[in-house]
């Protein structure tokens, strides 16, 4: 599974194929699970074993994450030979995830590094499957080569499941994407259809046992309740991060600024008040070398005494604007988003082509625009 960049976590373990992989401390967390649950299960199985069932289980947990290794290494060596760079695998708490700083990606070559990983599992399943019949082995290497080679089965087949965050996701979102020449509302898709997953595999493992009158396998619901869990929450995130994505074309300065216009810092209240009375709208007030300083609007103007307005400076009444809060009338969509992050304060003067102040943007319309939720107004 492919996603955004994330900080360095957890233990280096070095460099595969010039991908840096690293350990989650949360991976011992699902190692500990498996030698609680999987170890009596070695014993049972190897009488005589004693405390070494639970070496034997703790081996299980590694392989699995070899496993997971390969498949993530399958996603990074494809991406790389398209070009994305940045490439760098996690293994976690649920397995493990690839991450790229940045990528360009089609539809076709979406699907391909995504079903690179559950190909490398198909792999090993049957090359691991051909050699155990070959070899013949018994023992505790028979019990880990067995197993291994169903894990990978099981681990191939589960990714390949067709909704998102599975590798499977990414063939409902590039059939969406090639078909609409949307990929974002082919991510959106891909989590409902993901989300749809979740509810299928929780209910089959609550509905199946009752209609055959079986008790419920509280272990296996407990573990399908667990990746379900997981599921949902990542198809939510990557339903709603895409959603977002989908609306950045609504965030538009010209769309979402109030009108302004500039006047000298050292002008006096009564100066704003004469300007709001002849056009309205805000007053940004501008040093000599034209940088905003401050703003003032009606309403801050209507709580000032009017008999103080002529003899006051109007920077008394003005909110500071931050150093550098300016912002081109012309700028949307991402490219205003990632601009407006590397400014201070919520408020940002706007300027035309000829660096005329002629509109003042405020951050809660720009999140109201994103998130398509009216931000509750509020008083300067």
């Amino acid at each position: 599974m492919t996603e955004t960049p994330a900080k360095r976590e957890g233990i280096p373990l070095g460099s595969f194929f010039g991908v840096p992989v690293s350990l989650a401390w949360s991976w011992f967390l699902i190692a500990a699970f498996i030698v609680v649950v999987f170890g009596p299960q070695v014993d049972r199985a190897i009488p005589g074993l004693g405390y070494g069932a639970y070496v034997v289980a703790f081996a299980y947990a590694v392989l699995l994450a070899l496993s997971v290794l390969v498949h993530e290494l399958a996603h990074a060596v494809t991406a790389k030979g398209f070009g994305w760079p940045g490439a760098r695998i996690v293994l976690n708490l649920w397995g493990g995830h690839t991450q790229f700083s940045s990528f360009n990606a089609t539809p076709g070559r979406s699907l391909a590094v995504a079903m690179a990983g559950p190909a490398a599992n198909f792999v090993i399943a049957g090359v691991g499957y051909v050699l155990l019949h070959l070899v013949n082995p018994t023992g505790v290497t028979f019990l880990l080569w067995d197993i291994l080679v169903w894990a990978n089965l099981l681990v191939a087949l589960f990714n390949i499941l067709p909704g998102l965050p599975l590798d499977g996701g990414r063939l409902v979102e590039s059939a969406v994407w090639k078909a609409t020449g949307s990929q974002d509302r082919g991510t959106v898709a891909a989590g409902w259809a993901g989300r749809v997953l979740v509810v299928l595999i929780v209910g089959y493992f609550v509905i199946s046992p009752l209609t055959r009158n079986e008790p419920l396998d509280f272990q296996v619901l407990l573990v399908a309740i667990l990746i379900g869990g997981f599921m949902w929450t990542g198809a939510s995130q990557i339903i709603a991060h895409a959603k977002l994505r989908l609306r950045l074309p609504l965030v538009s300065v010209r769309a979402l600024m109030e009108p302004a216009t500039a006047l000298a810092v050292d002008s006096t209240l009564a100066d704003v008040s004469a300007r709001i009375a002849s056009r309205g709208g805000r007053v940004i007030l501008i040093d000599q070398a034209g940088t905003p300083q401050g703003v003032i609007d009606e309403f801050t103007l209507g709580q000032v005494d009017p008999g103080l307005l002529a003899g006051s400076p109007a920077l008394s009444a003005a909110r500071a604007l931050s150093p550098g809060a300016v912002v081109s009338d012309t700028a949307d969509g991402r490219a205003l988003i990632g601009y407006l992050a590397t400014l201070e304060g919520s408020e940002y003067a706007v300027i035309d082509e000829q660096n005329r102040i002629i509109g003042l943007l405020d951050q809660a319309n720009i999140v109201a625009a994103i998130t398509g939720k009216p931000q509750q107004p509020h008083a300067h």
